[in-house]
């Protein structure tokens, strides 16, 4: 997608935040659009992070929140527009990358399965073979949801790790050859971008609310997972390299 073949969309801010865990995201298994909920932590993930969104520059502005239609990006935005006392879009358009054959398998079960795809995925090329989505696809109809977003002072699009990856690297006019400049979003973190000169520039990446406080009632070994930190798959809770984050969604 060239800067010219972008169309002007009707926000010119951008708040795009990525769904609290799910058991899956914990296990290192690949969700796709297969559609686990949120387990406690992300629940109170959501819980914990929306205040700081809305105390982050919501208030008082116009504000449209849009949603993936998968439960666990749904259950997250919930817990924003309830403080907003904001409706809730949903658009499955927001989705997370179709990984065909690969959703429901842990990452030792495809490397196992399917090791020459999980090489490429590994290095960070074009999967061929395991069915689902081509990233094309996905640019395509992110883009098309966000024609479509209301004319609102900023916009909050709840989705998921692969999406969110593609939309920046859309509105940022990053070809295939940088899909990893970016870290992918950690689950409850969010990245912020602003209109400026004609152009997207981001100002925020993988922000993030901070662990979680003691008030909420998480298992102290489940806290440690939460906040895996910059250059970590939040699915594993921290120790492996960052990759896509369209692998756990």
């Amino acid at each position: 997608m060239t800067p010219s073949a972008l169309p002007e969309l009707p926000v010119t801010r951008l708040v795009v935040w990525r769904h609290g865990r799910t058991e899956w995201n914990a296990a290192g298994r690949f969700q796709g659009q297969l559609d686990p909920p949120l387990d406690d932590v992300g629940r109170a993930q959501a819980a914990h992070t929306a205040p700081h969104l809305v105390a982050a520059g919501l208030a008082g502005r116009s504000t449209a929140v849009v949603s993936s239609d998968l439960e666990r990006a749904v259950e997250t935005a919930r817990a924003l527009t309830s403080l907003l006392d904001v409706p809730l879009r949903l658009d499955a358009r927001l989705r997370e990358h179709g990984m065909g054959a690969w959703e429901g398998l842990t990452r030792d079960e495809v490397a196992e399965r399917y090791p020459e795809q999980y090489a490429d995925w590994m290095a960070g090329r074009p999967v061929r073979g395991r069915g689902g989505e081509e990233q094309v696809a996905v640019v395509e109809r992110v883009l098309a949801a966000l024609t479509d977003l209301p004319p609102v002072d900023v916009a909050v699009v709840v989705a998921h790790g692969g999406t969110s990856g593609r939309l920046l690297e859309l509105l940022l006019e990053l070809g295939p050859d940088h899909r990893r400049v970016f870290g992918p979003l950690g689950n409850c973190a969010w990245s912020e971008l602003v209109r400026q000169s004609g152009r997207w520039r981001l100002v925020r990446h993988n922000s993030s609310a901070g662990p979680l406080p003691e008030g909420l009632s998480v298992p102290a070994a489940e806290r440690l997972r939460v906040d895996p930190g910059p250059g970590t798959d939040a699915a594993d809770g921290g120790d492996r390299p960052a990759q896509d984050a369209d692998a756990v969604g």
